[in-house]
């Protein structure tokens, strides 16, 4: 399901239908930028997945990238920082 990569709330989009002027219903930014497409990776060269992209420099305003797929927004392949401090601190906690 179509998510938005900064709120995390869901989208009614089908298909990839989505214009450079739509926003998210439920914060208001830019769905067609590159924190909204499938292939938006903060560890991958230029934040992109798609080596053949022109990446542009500002990756939360709306573009006319030819690659884009609206993604699933708000999920998260890695967890939290939080998360991996507590799980290091249950792994070597003292008894």
């Amino acid at each position: 399901m179509p998510g938005c990569g900064h709120c995390g709330g869901v989208l009614d989009v089908v298909g990839n239908q989505v214009g450079r002027r739509d926003t998210c219903p439920h914060c208001g930014k830019p769905l067609r930028s590159c924190h909204n497409c499938r292939h938006f990776d903060e560890r991958a060269p230029k934040q992109c997945k798609e080596p053949f992209a022109e990446v542009p420099s500002d990756k939360d305003a709306p573009n006319f990238c030819d690659l884009y797929q609206i993604g699933e927004g708000g999920r998260s392949d890695t967890p939290g920082k939080d998360a991996l401090v507590s799980a290091a601190e249950a792994l070597f906690k003292k008894r």
